[in-house]
């Protein structure tokens, strides 16, 4: 067989994704090879499928005990004989696990890089035909890696012992360019084809919910209350987090689990199981629930806290939609978060390095938490921000995430953000951020009295503010340079100040609109899912078939997913498949699983359709239905002639200014507030705007009938330093918009 009909008769794939193919042809033409590809992506099918092809045995190094045995366990289901040898086999059954592969009948066996050191192994491999070292979780081997392990380090050693060395392939789903340069090095990999499928997982769905601690309980409770049918992990901080938030969900019937290093291993264990056997709807865990979590069914990852670093959230978040479905990914932040995040990182232990690199890691630790503060606060593209840290240059907003759903406007701070530097000057950059805008509100607090801040000139002179909105301001000026924050305690002092003194020097801060409805803010109202095209009869379809699917998962005593994946089920749903050949052509069916289950899900497809023999399970969507009407719901937006005559028009305005000025003077009795997709959506079918697609990207832009009434473009600069382009619009323009809302009463 070739690798095309490897991949068709034991995993059931028709093709190739992304970056496998190229990987799978340099792995067989003798190439040393190093991935990067997204959690979700099929990595395992890169060395998988060549291991099957190649003469020898394949030796998969791969951190976790739970990770291995699931990758094995998936593996034989799909006909492959393969093994894992680590520390929860006696001697007898590791050395009768080497006995069979030296005899041919394993291809791929799992080690533990510790197990790379043992005489007995070394014996095996230095005795056996070991065509390739795979090392999967590279980013391990690497001290800039966010789990970096010792351990890993023996790797290379093993490898230079062989008589013949053997194809070197190296996979990770989170590294950087300065991760992946370490790996190539450290493990020494004889000019790598290096594959870099790019790091967007198009099916997630991001979202930052600014929230404070005591509000976080209830948005989880709701939203799982919201998705009871679904799966889900909660990542919390510290261990007391978890156990607080477990005892919440219990007593309120949830079917939930937790997970942190404080629990037995007995306990850890079987938690851990319950979820992946889909036993618990729910599990709560610090981030000791790690990499070993394969389950491909997950809806949906929730983080309590901020993680410490970017790396961590991507892996961590990247555990949702695994099989390629939709999934949710929530992060609650709250200020707190941050301090919590410094104080784990001070108590971080570090093994075997010394002075020099513990500094460089913690000086490393504090810029990445940085990046991830900057992510929970940023106003922009949610997926871009995520895509620009490891190295992809995003053109476009994304429109699938939090951020691209939320809408902002632009207010001028400027004379603000000059009574912050005042204030932070007449404390001589001594204090904190909370003495700041303490100062700056005239709270009436001890502590501002003791250290003489209400005799200041900038004492209670910003009192008209919110305390949110200075936050976002003094976000706004650190990311500006006007003003930086140092030390342990995050003092605030003074950056580079000049260009505030110039009159044309303005700051603009980015604030969010209020939503209408906050608790359903993280719908992924514009991203289809495969299930969309079932209908309820379909639904109930799905559902027989899952019920099917933990059936024979408890008689195999094997996760649901291993068996079929939810993705895989929903194929079986649409396709209706009625014999072998039809059964054989739904995605992820190859032909050993066919062979054990394959009949039994005909026959319960077969059953339903004799049930419901008018059903029709599955259509194709052309266009949205429209949502029932619901009792109380608002209307849509419109204007009386009474609220137009008081509309104040300029003589050019931005596309938000509008919005804001028919909010204002909207009498109208329930409905919703206008919004500025709603205004463009007009604009598009009067033609006087368009989105042109280019080179850099989507980009808004007037038509030739817009530009003949006046519509004009204005050149900005982001915070981050990008150009980008806004439409402002003349008061006849105005005109026929306000006109318009009136006329659609």
């Amino acid at each position: 067989m070739n690798a095309a009909e490897i991949l068709k008769t034991y995993f059931g794939y028709d093709s190739f994704r992304n970056g496998q193919e190229e990987i799978v042809r340099a792995i067989l033409a003798g190439e040393d090879a190093l991935a990067i590809m997204p959690t979700g992506a099929g990595k395992s099918i890169c060395y998988q499928v060549p291991a099957l092809l190649l003469p020898g045995i394949t030796i998969v190094v791969s951190p976790l005990i739970s990770l291995m045995q699931d990758q094995v366990k998936a593996l034989n289901e799909a006909g492959i004989h393969a093994a894992f040898i680590n520390s929860s086999l006696t001697e007898t059954q590791i050395a009768k696990a080497m006995r069979f592969a030296a005899e041919g009948r394993y291809k791929i066996i799992y080690v533990a890089p510790e197990r790379l050191e043992s005489a007995v192994f070394m014996q095996f491999a230095q005795n056996g035909k070991i065509s390739m070292v795979t090392v999967d979780e590279a980013h391990c081997i690497s001290q800039w890696g966010q789990d970096f392990r010792p351990s890993y380090l023996k790797i290379v050693s093993f490898i230079d012992s062989l008589a013949d060395r053997p194809v070197v392939s190296a996979f990770t789903a989170t590294a950087t360019r300065e991760v992946r340069t370490d790996i190539e090095c450290t493990l020494k990999l004889h000019n790598p084809r290096v594959v870099v499928t790019g790091f967007d997982r198009e099916n997630l769905y991001y979202s930052v919910e600014h929230i404070t601690g005591k509000h976080k309980d209830a948005f989880i409770l709701d939203y799982i209350q919201k998705h009871a049918d679904e799966s889900g992990i909660i990542y919390c901080a510290t261990r007391k987090n978890v156990d607080n938030l477990y005892e919440k969900l219990s007593r309120s019937g949830i079917s939930t689990a937790r997970y942190h290093a404080g629990l037995d291993n007995d306990t850890r264990k079987k938690n851990q199981d319950d979820f992946i056997y889909d036993r618990v709807q729910i599990v709560i865990a610090t981030n000791a629930f790690g990499m070993g979590i394969d389950k491909s069914n997950v809806r949906f990852v929730i983080h309590y806290n901020m993680p410490q670093s970017m790396e961590n959230y991507y892996q961590e978040a990247g555990r949702a939609g695994r099989d390629g479905e939709s999934a949710q990914c929530i992060l609650l932040f709250s200020v707190q978060d941050v301090m919590i995040d410094k104080f784990l990182l001070e108590k971080k232990e570090f093994e075997r390095m010394n002075a020099e690199d513990i500094e460089l890691v913690r000086q490393r630790d504090a810029r990445r938490l940085q990046v991830m503060e900057g992510y929970c606060k940023t106003t922009l593209c949610l997926r871009n921000y995520i895509l620009e840290y490891f190295g992809e240059r995003a053109s476009a907003p994304c429109d699938n995430c939090g951020n691209c759903h939320q809408e902002y406007y632009e207010q001028d701070m400027t004379s603000d953000a000059k009574w912050v530097v005042n204030c932070i000057a007449e404390m001589r950059g001594r204090y904190g951020l909370n003495i700041v805008l303490g100062t700056l509100l005239g709270a009436n607090r001890a502590r501002l009295k003791e250290i003489g801040a209400s005799a200041y000139k900038s004492y209670g002179i910003l009192k008209q503010r919110s305390e949110t909105d200075l936050r976002l301001l003094v976000d706004q000026m650190l990311a500006e340079g006007y003003i930086v924050q140092t030390g342990e305690y995050s003092v605030l002092q003074m950056g580079d100040i000049s260009r505030l003194k110039e009159e044309s020097t303005r700051v603009i801060v980015r604030k969010a609109q209020e939503r209408e409805d906050a608790a359903d803010k993280t719908k992924t109202e514009n991203k289809k899912k495969k299930t969309d095209s079932l209908t309820s009869a379909g639904y109930d379809l799905f559902d027989r078939l899952r019920q099917l699917r933990l059936v024979i998962a408890k008689e195999a005593a094997m996760p649901p997913y291993i068996i079929f994946s939810d993705k895989t089920l929903i194929d079986m749903c649409a396709k209706a498949p009625g014999n072998q050949a039809e059964m054989l052509a739904v995605s992820g069916v190859g032909e050993n699983k066919y062979q054990k289950y394959g009949e039994r899900f005909i026959q319960e497809i077969a059953a339903f359709l004799d049930e419901n023999p008018n059903a029709v399970v599955s259509t194709q969507i052309d266009e949205e239905p429209a949502p029932a009407a619901k009792k109380g719901r608002k209307g849509a937006f419109y204007l009386n002639q009474e609220d137009a005559e008081r509309f104040q028009y300029a003589e050019y305005c931005y596309i938000s200014d509008i919005k804001e000025r028919m909010n204002q003077v909207c009498t109208a009795v329930n409905v919703k507030k206008a919004t500025i997709s709603v205004i463009w959506e007009y604009l598009v079918s009067a033609g006087l705007v368009a989105e042109e697609q280019g080179q850099e990207g989507c980009r808004k832009v007037q038509t030739e009938q817009g530009l003949n009434l006046g519509i004009k473009t204005i050149d900005k600069i982001s915070q981050g330093g990008y150009a980008y382009q806004l439409l402002m619009y003349p008061e006849t323009v105005q005109r026929m918009i306000v006109e318009y809302f009136v006329g659609a009463r």
